[in-house]
């Protein structure tokens, strides 16, 4: 089941920093890598992705540096900050909040 635009909108941020805390990565190797891991549910599109590499840089969570040529085409990678770092521990006791919210409204109405 893919998501909805909606769900994620106010995610794609953090779904972006949680896959560089793995390590530096580029745009089309990370979008490949949050496809796999979402079983296809989760396509970033390639303006989506840059659009949010540009909104993290500028807040200081991110930052970018050109890879080796050496193998092939020259490619930007991205590296998640200290701040960045801090940014996403916050996301995630969020996201563990909002699940908790979310789970008890859902309880609720089947009651």
């Amino acid at each position: 089941m893919a998501l909805s635009a909606d769900i994620l909108r106010g995610y794609t941020d953090s779904i972006i920093l949680k896959q560089l805390s793995h390590g530096d990565n580029y745009g089309y190797e990370l979008g490949k890598q949050i496809a796999l891991i979402s079983q296809g549910g989760l396509e970033m599109k390639e303006a989506t992705l840059y659009t949010a590499f540009r909104r993290l840089e500028a807040a200081g969570h991110i930052r970018s540096y050109w890879g080796d040529a050496q193998a092939g085409a020259r490619r930007r990678y991205y590296a998640i900050t200290p701040e960045g770092q801090e940014r996403l521990q916050r996301d995630m006791a969020n996201w563990q909040e909002t699940k908790q919210m979310l789970s008890l409204l859902f309880e609720e109405e089947e009651k």
